[in-house]
């Protein structure tokens, strides 16, 4: 047999794994934990910021990060809409930014105490941390 034929043979035999594979939908992106712990950081930065006045987003960071989000949700199988409509659902805004405040409060931040929160961001970008990457310190 040709190389050729014998290629082409093994294309055709392994063809309805990938089909199957191709056609597989991903899980429920509320439950995909990257895309998740991306946007919780996210939401998580974007708190510390507005409350202490020595920290900043690193909005170019910021922007990269959303973009190698969407990106990496594409080849996990969701559509760019699909990308989209999660970040924007109302839902699944709150239920992300509820647990970036339990993070951050699990953290050491107390509500109240703006000194804890920068704290906290202080913490997160000495670790080097997803959140602590999306932030900086004027300090």
């Amino acid at each position: 047999m040709s190389p050729f034929r014998l290629a082409f043979s093994a294309l055709l035999m392994t063809s309805p794994v990938l089909v199957t594979a191709a056609l597989a939908s991903p899980v429920p992106m509320a439950e995909e934990q990257h895309i998740n712990d991306e946007l919780r950081a996210g939401f998580a930065g974007d708190t510390l910021r507005k409350i202490c006045p020595t920290i900043e987003a690193r909005m170019l960071v910021v922007m990269g990060r959303l973009w190698d989000l969407k990106s990496y949700a594409e080849t996990q199988g969701y559509s760019s809409g699909d990308y989209d409509a999660f970040r924007k659902d109302p839902v699944q805004k709150k239920r992300l930014k509820d647990e970036a405040e339990a993070y951050l409060e699990a953290a050491g931040a107390v509500p109240g105490d703006v000194e804890s929160y920068c704290k906290v961001g202080e913490a997160e970008i000495a670790k080097g941390t997803a959140l602590g990457s999306l932030i900086r310190s004027s300090r």
